[in-house]
């Protein structure tokens, strides 16, 4: 008997062209190429519009208005803004098994009405964590406030988790720190992507590289690391690609003749830049989640360079080389411009990523856990 499953999205997940809905959307893909019969709930919100790509992998296509202005300040605003009633009128519409994505879409994992349901929680990292890191790089007041008190709200509201029968946790330091709260229920489940197999290049490259939405605070402390503290003790060249420069950044890479800025460009020419980089460097001060993009760059780029919190808990380390002091990271940037990419470096990287990134194989996980 074909199985089925409704799925509960915090976001349309196409295109996939963010981290979140990167997992998601390959996520629906996989399970869909392996027989499941998919309900998808997504919530619209923003420039991202109703795409008819969904319904070539799902049986179904519900969409819910976002909701502004909501005033429960005993709940996360992540979650509040995601309650419709509608939405669990078509859950219970039928008895199949459902998986929320993210605790953005959890308003009704503890609703009587779900209780005997085969419920499903994927947890994209530790959000009060996540949260309370961008309290702490976000310069605007009132952006700071809203993210510690979300913090806050999401740290006493993740328990409702334990309402559901399966949590998966996206990496083995996510899932350590998850089963310490929440026991046996949790399992480790690997970020979904978008990538068939390795396609790194062999031989050299004539520049270093770095990517990311650079109006995210994060991405923003990390290129001015970059720019200010790595790149200035080395001649060699660094392009930045991403939308939203602040002018701070903008400045900083004006005053350095070895760094470019690249802006307004689409998913392939961002895919162009990594393939032909010699060195992809990625670095970030937020060890939470799994940064999709660090398993995108092992599939498709040459060497990878990055700081300890960009690879923590991910199984990717071996893969890469960590340094975590700006003066290192220029040294290796030095002696790896000098060094080819060669068949051997992409054969390991193909047997790693392989046991850990197949999407066939970590959909077929969850299959196990629809009876």
């Amino acid at each position: 008997m074909k199985k089925s499953l409704h799925i509960v999205s915090f976001d349309i997940p196409f295109p996939a062209n963010y981290g979140g809905v990167i997992d998601v959307f390959y996520k629906i893909k996989a399970l869909s190429e392996l027989g499941i019969d998919i309900t998808l709930h997504c919530f619209e919100y923003g420039d991202r519009q109703r795409r008819q790509e969904l319904e070539f992998y799902c049986k179904e296509v519900y969409y819910y208005p976002r909701r502004k202005l909501v005033f429960e300040f005993w709940l996360p605003y992540i979650v509040s803004s995601r309650k419709n009633s509608q939405l669990l009128s078509n859950l219970l519409l039928d008895e199949n098994p459902i998986l929320f994505e993210a605790l953005h879409s959890c308003y009704y994992l503890d609703h009587p009405s779900l209780s005997k349901r085969n419920k499903m929680v994927r947890m994209h990292n530790i959000e009060h964590d996540y949260y309370a890191q961008l309290a702490q790089s976000e310069t605007n007041i009132a952006r700071r406030f809203y993210y510690w008190y979300e913090s806050k709200v999401l740290k006493s509201f993740e328990n409702i988790v334990l309402k559901a029968q399966t949590i998966w946790g996206i990496s083995s330091k996510d899932c350590k720190d998850l089963t310490v709260q929440f026991g046996e229920k949790v399992f480790l489940l690997p970020a979904f992507h978008g990538n068939d197999n390795v396609r790194s290049k062999i031989g050299s490259g004539p520049y270093c590289f770095y990517h990311g939405k650079l109006s995210v605070a994060e991405n923003h402390l990390a290129a001015m690391y970059l720019v200010k503290e790595v790149f200035s003790k080395t001649n060699h060249v660094l392009k930045i690609a991403g939308d939203g420069v602040k002018p701070e950044l903008r400045e900083a890479i004006s005053l350095q003749p070895n760094i470019e800025l690249v802006e307004n460009i689409g998913p392939e020419e961002i895919t162009g830049l990594i393939e032909n980089a010699h060195i992809n460097v990625l670095v970030t001060f937020q060890p939470t989640g799994i940064k999709l993009k660090l398993v995108n760059v092992l599939y498709n780029g040459r060497f990878l360079l990055v700081n300890s919190s960009m690879v923590s808990g991910s199984g990717l380390e071996k893969a890469c080389i960590i340094e975590d002091e700006p003066e290192k990271m220029a040294l290796q940037i030095d002696a790896l411009m000098e060094k080819e990419f060669t068949e051997q470096d992409i054969e390991w990287r193909k047997q790693l990523l392989g046991k850990q990134f197949d999407v066939l194989l970590n959909a077929s996980k969850i299959i196990q856990h629809l009876n």
